[in-house]
């Protein structure tokens, strides 16, 4: 990717206020946004998933890493009918992750890309900002790895920003922006290494 003028610190503040960067409609630029209620994957005893996972992460087919490839991450989130990931986007992923701050956490099958997340980390947060895959349960195994990664770095907020079926088999929970200003206030003053 090539490298742009973008203000990071202030991007990094928009997402330590609680606001987070989509793209409009194509052509329109970026725009901030927050919401009433956020979605929160749970760290705590609240987060489950599907017994059948269970046999499939103690199979081992699948290794973990952390922005092995950043940019095929974010690709792979960007590549589907509808996405807010647009090319300013991109852009602006890779010089956060330039910057220390977005990393992808990736699941792999040999030498081919299974599925990742792409975040934000700030603090004791991992803002969430999408996921995918390529190879069945990819994704899903990701999700587990990353939650075990956080609660072993003591992270205190997992930030979905928006629920779905998929993310509430997880234990996705909404909570107020009140709570979610709160827990975020809280996570900003953690020293949380995700690396």
């Amino acid at each position: 990717m090539t490298r742009n003028q973008y203000d990071i610190e202030e991007i990094i503040r928009g997402y330590a206020q609680g606001y987070f960067l989509m793209a409009n409609e194509p052509g329109a630029g970026l725009a901030w946004y927050s919401s009433r209620e956020r979605a929160l994957i749970p760290l705590d005893n609240r987060f489950r998933y599907p017994r059948s996972l269970q046999r499939v992460l103690n199979q081992e087919r699948f290794t973990t890493a952390i922005s092995r490839d950043f940019c095929a991450v974010v690709e792979g989130c960007a590549n589907r009918e509808t996405t807010w990931i647009s090319d300013e986007l991109k852009a602006i992923y890779w010089e956060l992750h330039q910057a220390g701050w977005a990393h992808s956490f990736e699941v792999w099958q040999g030498d081919e890309l299974a599925g990742g997340i792409l975040g934000i980390v700030i603090g004791g947060a991992f803002i969430g900002e999408s996921m995918f895959y390529r190879i069945p349960d990819g994704s899903k195994v990701a999700m587990v790895k990353l939650v075990e990664r956080l609660r072993a770095r003591q992270f205190i907020l997992f930030d979905a920003q928006m629920t779905n079926p998929h993310l509430e088999r997880f234990g996705a929970f909404i909570i107020s922006q009140r709570d979610y200003q709160r827990l975020l206030r809280q996570a900003l003053q953690c020293n949380c290494s995700f690396l």
